[in-house]
C-alpha cells in the first residue's frame, strides 16, 4: 500500500500526470481510493426533448465544500447544434493507459445519442471551463461504418477509443456495433468483426486479463427514442442478452440470453480488481441484479443475486410497478455496490465482499412515484395504501427518481441525478420538463454501511439561465469508478 499511496498522491485532481513519469489515472483501484477528493463534476445537461429550442451543454459543477460557489453550476459549455440528446460520457485516456507516460486524460468524449455526433471536449486547458476541441460528424461515422446512435465510450490502452452505437441511421437495432476512433478522434473502423454485431447495443466493459469484453442490450432506437411501450418488448424491439467478445479481436464467442430475469440489461461492470473474473449487470425492466462469472472452460455464466420485487400500486398505468434499475456502480475496493430504482425512488447499498451473496447495508428514499404527495400509492396485501417519506433539501422537493449515480474515489460521497432519457422523462415524470433536474449528494458509511442525504448539497437545474434543463451523467476530471478500467 505504501507504493500505491505515493502514486495516488502524485496524481493531480484530474488532468496532470504523476511525477514519476506515469500516464493518466492510477496504478491500481486501491491507489485511486487514496487520490484527492473531487472538486468538480462535469454533467451532461439537456434541452433536447424538453420543447426548449436550446442546445444541450456540459455543466461544470463545484463540489468543493470549501469553495464559495459550492453546490452550483459554475460554467456551461453549449454545444454548437440543437437536438443532440447528450447522454453518456467517457475519456480519451484513463487508468488503462497509466503505464504510458505519453498519454494524458485531456478530452471528454461526449456522444449525442440522437444526433449521432461525437464531441471531443478539452478539459485540460481550463478544467473549470472546458472548451470544444473537435466534432465527429454523424455522416462520416455512418459512411465509414454504418453506425449511428453513439452511447458508451471507453478508452483503450492503445490510445484509441471504443464507442458502442445502438443502431443504424434508420434506428434499426440490426445495424448496431462498435465504433473505433483514433487518439485524435478520427474514425478508423468498426471494432466488431463482420457478422459479429450484437443483437442490441448499450453498455460494455472489457477485461484484458481474461481476453474478454461483455456488452449489454437496451433496444432499437426507433422504439426507445419515442418513449417506452411495453408492446415493443413483446415485439422483440428490446434486448435481454449479454454478448461475450474475444478481446481485442472483436469476435463474438458467446451470447447469454438472460430471458425474463434479464429484460433490458443496461449498465455492466466487472469488479475493479483486474484479476477477478466476475462482475454484475443491472436488468432495468426485470429489476434484477445479475452476477456474471467465468467458468473453468472459459465460457461465461450468470445468476440472479438480487431481485427487486414489483410493488402493487393504484392510480398508475399498470397494477404493479417495477423498480427499474437504471444505473449501478461498484466502489473501487470492490466492497460495495450501489444501485437506483428510478420508479420506486430509492438508492441502495450492498456489501459484495461475497460476490455471490450481496447483503443490503443501506437504503434511502430520494424521490420516485410513490413519495408523499404523489397520486400514485402503494397497496399492501390487506388493501391499505402507503407512500414514502422523501425529505426536502434546502427547501426544495425532490423530483422524479434517482437515475445516474457517481461515487467519490474514497467511496464516501455518492452523487445522483434524476433524468434518464428525455422521451422517458416526459412519459414517467412530466414535472421535470417544467421544473428541471437536480443533483443531490448522499453521505456513505463505508465502515458499517449506510446512506444519508447531505442536507447542504443541492444543484437545481430548474433555475438554469435558458430554462429548466435535464441532468444526466457525471464525470470527475480525474476519472472515477465507472470510467476507469485497470488492466
Amino acid at each position: 500500500m505504501a507504493t500505491e499511496t505515493v502514486l495516488a498522491t502524485a496524481v493531480s485532481n484530474g488532468v496532470g500526470k504523476a511525477c514519476c513519469k506515469s500516464g493518466p489515472g492510477y496504478a491500481t483501484p486501491l491507489a485511486a481510493m487514496s487520490g484527492p477528493p473531487e472538486k468538480l463534476i462535469y454533467v451532461t445537461a439537456l434541452y433536447s426533448g424538453t420543447g426548449r429550442e436550446q442546445p444541450d451543454y456540459l455543466a461544470t459543477v463545484d463540489v468543493d465544500p470549501n469553495s464559495p460557489t459550492y453546490s452550483s453550476v459554475i460554467h456551461r459549455l453549449k454545444m454548437p447544434y440543437i437536438g443532440d440528446e447528450l447522454h453518456h460520457t467517457g475519456w480519451n485516456s484513463c487508468s488503462s493507459c497509466h503505464g504510458d507516460p505519453s498519454a494524458s486524460r485531456r478530452y471528454l468524449v461526449l456522444p449525442g445519442l440522437i444526433s449521432g455526433r461525437i464531441y471531443a471536449i478539452d478539459t485540460m486547458t481550463d478544467p473549470k471551463a472546458p472548451s470544444l476541441y473537435k466534432v465527429v460528424e454523424p455522416k462520416e461515422i455512418s459512411e465509414k461504418t454504418g453506425l449511428a446512435f453513439p452511447h458508451t465510450s471507453h478508452c483503450l490502452a492503445s490510445g484509441d477509443m471504443l464507442v458502442s452505437c445502438l443502431g443504424d441511421n434508420e434506428g434499426n437495432a440490426e445495424g448496431n456495433g462498435f465504433l473505433l476512433l483514433d487518439s485524435d478522434f478520427n474514425v478508423k473502423s468498426r471494432w466488431d468483426k463482420p457478422g459479429h454485431a450484437p443483437k442490441f447495443g448499450y453498455d460494455f466493459w472489457y477485461q484484458p486479463r481474461f481476453k474478454t469484453m461483455i456488452s449489454t442490450s437496451w433496444g432499437a432506437p426507433k422504439a426507445f427514442s419515442k418513449g417506452f411501450d411495453l408492446q415493443h418488448v413483446a415485439d422483440g424491439l428490446y434486448g435481454s442478452h449479454l454478448h461475450i467478445y474475444k478481446w481485442p479481436e472483436g469476435e463474438m464467442k458467446q451470447v447469454i440470453d438472460l430471458g425474463d430475469t434479464g429484460l433490458l440489461p443496461l449498465e455492466i461492470r466487472f469488479l475493479h480488481d483486474p484479476s477477478k473474473d466476475t462482475g454484475y449487470v443491472g436488468s432495468a425492466l426485470s429489476s434484477n441484479m445479475i452476477r456474471f462469472f467465468r467458468n473453468s472452460d472459459d465460457t461465461w455464466s450468470h445468476e440472479v443475486v438480487i431481485s427487486v420485487e414489483p410493488l402493487k400500486v393504484e392510480n398508475w398505468i399498470l397494477p404493479e410497478m417495477p423498480g427499474l434499475i437504471t444505473d449501478f456502480l461498484i466502489s473501487l475496493d470492490d466492497r460495495f455496490f450501489y444501485f437506483v430504482n428510478w420508479l420506486h425512488g430509492d438508492i441502495r447499498q450492498y456489501n459484495i465482499e461475497d460476490p455471490k451473496n450481496p447483503v443490503l447495508t443501506g437504503q434511502v428514499w430520494v424521490g420516485g412515484l410513490l413519495q408523499k404527495g404523489s397520486p400514485v400509492k402503494g397497496v399492501r396485501e390487506d388493501g391499505t395504501t402507503y407512500q414514502f417519506d422523501v425529505p426536502q433539501i434546502k427547501g426544495k422537493s425532490l423530483r422524479a427518481g434517482p437515475q445516474m449515480i457517481q461515487l467519490s474515489l474514497d467511496g464516501k460521497r455518492l452523487y445522483a441525478t434524476n433524468s434518464l432519457f428525455s422521451a422517458w422523462d416526459r412519459q414517467f415524470y412530466p414535472e421535470v420538463m417544467d421544473k428541471g433536474s437536480h443533483i443531490i449528494q448522499i453521505d456513505v458509511d463505508t465502515e458499517k454501511g449506510g446512506l444519508a442525504i447531505n442536507p447542504d448539497f443541492f444543484v437545481d437545474f430548474g433555475v438554469e439561465p435558458d430554462g429548466p434543463a435535464l441532468a444526466h451523467e457525471m464525470r470527475y476530471p480525474g476519472g472515477d469508478c465507472t470510467s476507469d478500467i485497470w488492466i
